[in-house]
């Protein structure tokens, strides 16, 4: 039998992921996840439910998230391909020959790799490092087993692509070379077009970047009126490219262009309430809501409810107040 059913291009591997920004007992100064030269193993994982043992495999036809897969059409692609896997390994490791993709009573001649076998599933491991583990699932069917496994949520500690490390915060990954290219190409692409939208501001509306770094930075206070344009440009480039606090380019490049999305006076307002807060002409108060310190007048819970309360204009006697405020320290 050919190996077509192991559809995978480009190296797989499992990486560390190491967040620079969370500490972890000093590790992440040296970007480890662990403390060099240990290990955390991990066996495949298992769940027990009326008696029966179900190991989290990705090659068990008859699981939950087999089950709900609402398409038909899809769910007979997946059942296919769950079967033509096991059918490699049926023939690699049990030398059964005869079992048939498209056999009525297929997982009845399974042999070895039948769904609750814990002889086999429970010797199923993983060891994690600080090293990347690079898998061949081509030329090594325990690889393909260990890939399979993560893909179906089978290892806690493993993720099964870098976007869901980052957003579960752990600390390793499966890293497949054909979808970190297609991520890194749709990175680019954000990016170019972000300095595409940077550029044109910078041309036809230099006051508009101004509110936008304003809102963008964490240290907008450092800007002001007397602030070259160079600056204000160049500081927005380096947040696009990841060199700021916020080293994400995809997601730097995202908010650039959400941001530069907004009108002017909606700009503008939100770099009002951001610096006004910073120099407590807005404050929070026990009922966790904003006021306006000079007046308590309350202004919201967070920066959408004050900026939608300032765009109100009956209030704009509140507005005109802060901005004369914040205008003059920018003005400074």
């Amino acid at each position: 039998m050919s190996k077509e059913p192991i559809k995978y291009s480009g190296k797989i591997s499992i990486k560390p992921f190491c967040d620079n920004t969370v500490e972890n007992m000093g590790l992440e100064k040296y970007s480890y996840v662990v403390f060099p030269g240990t290990q955390q193993v991990e066996p495949l994982a298992a769940i027990e439910q009326n008696g029966k043992t179900r190991y989290v495999t990705g090659l068990n036809e008859f699981a939950p998230d087999i089950k709900k897969i609402s398409d038909p059409e899809k769910q007979k692609a997946v059942i296919k391909e769950i079967r033509e896997t096991i059918v490699l390994l049926e023939r690699d490791r049990a030398f059964n020959m005869a079992l048939k993709v498209e056999d009525k009573d297929f997982w009845a001649k399974v042999e070895m790799f039948k769904p609750d076998n814990s002889e086999i599933w429970s010797k199923i491991n993983i060891r994690l490092s600080n090293d990347e583990i690079v898998l061949d699932p081509i030329n090594n069917l325990d690889h393909l087993i260990i890939i399979k496994a993560v893909e179906a949520g089978g290892f806690s500690l493993v993720a099964s692509s870098l976007e869901e490390c980052k957003r579960n915060k752990k600390k390793w990954y499966l890293d497949r070379q054909i979808d970190t290219i297609s991520t890194q190409m749709s990175t680019v692409k954000l990016r170019n077009k972000a300095l595409a939208i940077l550029e044109n501001i910078s041309t036809e509306n230099p006051r508009k970047l101004f509110y936008m770094i304003k809102c963008l930075e964490g240290s907008s206070v450092q800007f002001s009126n007397r602030t070259l344009p160079d600056i204000i440009y160049d500081g927005l480039d380096k947040y696009i490219n990841g060199l700021g606090v916020d080293q994400d380019k995809k997601r730097t490049a995202r908010l650039f262009i959400e941001t530069s999305e907004l009108a002017n006076d909606y700009l503008k307002i939100k770099a009002v309430v951001k610096d006004a807060c910073f120099f407590k002409y807005i404050i929070p108060k026990g009922d966790s809501m904003m006021y306006e310190a000079s007046t308590n007048i309350m202004l919201g819970r967070n920066v959408s409810d004050m900026i939608e309360y300032l765009l109100n204009p009956s209030n704009e006697e509140v507005l005109d107040r802060l901005m004369a405020n914040v205008d003059g320290l920018w003005s400074k």
